[in-house]
């Protein structure tokens, strides 16, 4: 017998919907005005998230990039604290038992007690997801663009059993390439199986260890940033 659903939860889950949709498209439009790139990252548990963001942080502090991250968990500071070792402003948005960030959380911290965030004094902005293939495909932040990460060690089937939020981003990156080996991923399989469930989509192989696909990703976004003004 199949369950029904309650008409007042699905219109309770329409009106939340369309409250973080109309959050989102503010915050875009905030963050396109400040001239500020934005990128969410979206993963399951354990596919390498933290330590790609970390990488990357490191190398576009490094170059210049004005770069910071807001990294989202149901608990703990520990990702804040590991990131901040980049040199790039990083804050932490614990979600209790919420398993996605939504738009009201970005504002909520963009706009942090004595604290706000100045956009205008930034390039690019990271916002790495709580560990999750399924809820935050439907939550808009009001990012540039969106990458879901897939690492090797989670199997070849990853984007056929989570369609959604491989539908929902624009980049796949997959992670641990260096461990590819060990646990016998058949690399080609995961790639058709992301090309058959969005097709054409760019993908990027990468290892944070070893820096293989940092170079893509890191030139992938520098070259969406706005071309600074020319000095008067």
């Amino acid at each position: 017998m199949t369950p029904t659903v309650s008409p007042r939860m699905l219109e309770v889950r329409r009106n939340l919907l369309k409250d973080n949709d109309q959050r989102a498209r503010a915050l875009r439009q905030r963050f396109a005005q400040a001239g500020v790139h934005v990128v969410s990252l979206v993963s399951g548990p354990g596919s390498g998230k933290t330590a790609l963001l970390e990488a990357l942080l490191t190398r576009l502090t490094r170059a210049g990039r004005r770069t910071a991250a807001l990294v989202g968990d149901l608990a703990t500071e520990n990702d804040a604290r590991r990131l901040a070792r980049s040199g790039a402003p990083v804050r932490q948005i614990n979600t209790g038992t919420l398993c996605h960030l939504e738009a009201r959380m970005i504002e909520s911290e963009l706009e942090c007690g004595l604290a706000p965030w100045d956009l205008a004094a930034l390039d690019i902005l990271f916002i790495e997801n709580v560990g999750n293939l399924v809820c935050p495909s439907s939550y808009d932040l009001g990012e540039s663009e969106r990458w879901v990460l897939s690492s090797v060690t989670e199997g070849e089937d990853k984007p056929l059993k989570y369609p959604t939020i491989f539908n929902s981003a624009d980049t796949a990156v997959i992670t641990k390439l260096d461990l590819a080996a060990a646990v016998e991923c058949d690399l080609a399989l995961l790639r058709a199986n992301i090309e058959a469930v969005r097709p054409g989509m760019r993908v990027v192989e990468t290892s944070s260890k070893t820096g293989r696909g940092l170079d893509q990703l890191t030139d992938q976004i520098i070259g969406q940033l706005r071309p600074a003004a020319p000095l008067p």
